[in-house]
């Protein structure tokens, strides 16, 4: 809880800054609104949020203060290993003024902005830990009354996320109950309508002695007949019956297994039970861009071991396809390996992919899709 005896300039401030989180309808503007304000709030130079996954370990990782073009040359977004790793273990606030010398520090990439003073704090929903609030390099240090303000705004930022993945739930449960409805009327007037127009057809053809004339009667029972089908195959499309939804696992699995059968690797493969609920356009995606990667990994990379995981974070879902292999240096492979049909394929399903590689340190593609 806040301190009551914090100067009413700071909680008018924190108040403010409540407001524009809890006034977020968007789940990744949530997230963004919250980092931003906890610097505002304590006035450190830069912000990270980390969601975490199934395994304790960050699937998302948004962060304020550093360049683009220094975050790219840094590589790969934290793991939360370290005292990022820390926070999510113990589960409460970490507030340092050396980093450096918390006994899990284990330093930061190359390229990486000095860091010494730190403040963690855990946002949760529920008892389980959503993610992770990181500040850093605020002058002179943090306080306990940052501490506090931002213990506070966690707090408030958990309630906004559990609202937004409940809404985001019921938008996607009204669209269900939309084409059902939209199914329903399809069935129920116009195909109804058009069945009688083709009956009453049918029984004029039998009275036209003209032959031309029956004929343009018949072709135009024939047509009508056409159009009733097509629109009961859209229909059936709205409306699936439960037997065929969509199973991301159980189609991931036979995919697996079909594309791994004449090679020896071990493929690893692991789902969230969130990512295991997306729309069927989604599914296809995936799965389409999972065999590309898989089947690249497998052809060409010599691996023992390749994994495949799928998790849900924020209003995306994040697929990781990763083998021990031999690697290679991207800026010299040969056209063929699939490199391009990846990124074609992410840009058409609005998403992004990222392949780091490089010679006999194995190939990591990370996979980013909307939900």
């Amino acid at each position: 809880m806040v301190d009551a005896t914090l100067p009413a300039s700071r909680l008018a401030q924190m108040v403010e800054g409540a407001a524009a989180v809890a006034g977020q309808t968007d789940l990744t503007a949530v997230l963004w609104t919250t980092v931003e304000t906890a610097m505002d709030l304590t006035g450190s130079t830069y912000g990270a949020l980390g969601v975490i996954g199934e395994h304790g370990t960050l699937i998302q990782f948004l962060h304020v203060g550093i360049d683009p073009d220094l975050t790219a040359r840094m590589g790969d977004p934290p793991r939360g290993r370290g005292v990022l790793g820390t926070i999510t273990r113990v589960a409460t606030s970490v507030r340092m003024d050396k980093l450096s010398e918390h006994p899990d520090y284990v330093g930061f990439p190359d390229h990486h902005p000095s860091m010494e003073t730190f403040l963690g704090v855990p946002i949760k929903i529920g008892d389980a830990v959503f993610g992770n609030l990181y500040l850093t390099e605020k002058p002179g240090g943090f306080t306990v009354d940052d501490e506090a303000l931002v213990e506070a705004l966690a707090v408030i930022a958990g309630s906004a996320i559990s609202t937004a993945r409940l809404q985001r739930r019921l938008r996607r449960v009204a669209v269900v109950e939309d084409r059902e409805r939209i199914a329903r009327d399809l069935h129920d007037a116009i195909i109804q309508d058009l069945f009688a127009v083709g009956l009453s057809l049918q029984a004029l053809g039998q009275s036209v002695r003209d032959e031309v004339a029956r004929g343009g009667l018949d072709e135009a029972v024939g047509r009508l007949d056409d159009s009733i089908a097509a629109l009961r195959r859209y229909i059936f499309d709205l409306r699936p019956p439960v037997w065929t939804r969509r199973n991301l696992r159980l189609e991931l699995s036979d995919m697996v297994g079909q594309l791994a059968g004449p090679y020896g690797a071990d493929v690893e493969v692991r789902v969230s039970s969130g990512a295991a609920d997306m729309p069927g356009t989604t599914v296809d995606d995936a799965l389409q861009m999972i065999r590309e990667a898989l089947s690249n990994a497998l052809r060409h990379s010599g691996a023992t071991t390749i994994s495949v995981t799928i998790e849900e974070a924020a209003d995306r879902v994040l697929i990781t396809v990763s083998d021990d292999g031999d690697g290679f240096d991207p800026t010299t492979v040969q056209k063929g390996m699939g490199l391009d049909n990846l990124r074609s394929r992410a840009d058409k399903a609005r998403g992004t992919t990222t392949i780091n590689t490089s010679p006999g340190q194995g190939t990591t593609v990370l996979i980013s899709l909307p939900l």
